[in-house]
């Protein structure tokens, strides 16, 4: 094995834990686990964080599959969908996987310009990335049958899977209190 071969599975595995973390701790913050315990900026600045340095280790992993002599891709079949001949649906997963997160994070950037509508409805496509991702490993990877990395992939979709229904029945972007209690006009006696 050569060092390209070491540089694709160390950034692919850092890529999906790292995008894991990213996810579970955008889903704390968006249910408000936390409260008024910690300042939201410093919980998004983190969200962020663990998202750019998600990136980071995909363009590693995608610049050392493009060095890999063994499998000889170009750069068409490594960055469109469906053009890799080698595994070709876990790698277009992958692609897709890549892409997605790049929109979803250059959304942090986008913010102002786009909106915090069409920013929120950007980041619900972060589960397809996840997703994306996850089956990219488990069915391109040479790593999957190690217990470590199985577990890694087991302990990422129960924590995704176990803060999204969290987020969904006691989270939301306000607190319960403002949606469920109307406001009354104050009257003058």
């Amino acid at each position: 094995m050569n060092l390209a071969w070491f540089l694709i599975r160390g950034s692919g595995l850092a890529a999906i834990a790292l995008i894991s973390a990213s996810m579970a701790w955008g889903l704390l913050v968006s249910s408000k686990v936390f409260g008024r315990a910690v300042k939201a900026k410093g919980l998004q600045w983190l969200h962020e964080s663990l998202s750019v340095s998600a990136m980071i280790a995909m363009l590693v992993h995608v610049f050392a599959v493009s060095r890999d002599e063994f499998i000889s891709l170009s750069w068409f079949e490594i960055l469109v969908p469906g053009a890799s001949p080698w595994e070709p649906v876990a790698a277009a997963l992958g692609v897709v996987a890549f892409w997605v997160a790049v929109a979803v994070t250059g959304s942090f950037y986008l913010k102002k310009w786009i909106g915090q509508k069409a920013w929120r409805k950007l980041h619900y496509l972060s589960f397809g990335s996840f997703l994306a991702g996850l089956v990219h490993g488990i069915v391109g990877g040479t790593d999957t049958s190690n217990p470590w990395v199985a577990g890694m992939y087991a302990a990422s979709v129960i924590t995704v899977l176990l803060l999204t229904a969290i987020r969904m029945i006691g989270g939301s972007s306000q607190p319960r209190a403002s949606r469920t209690t109307p406001v009354r006009a104050s009257s003058s006696r």
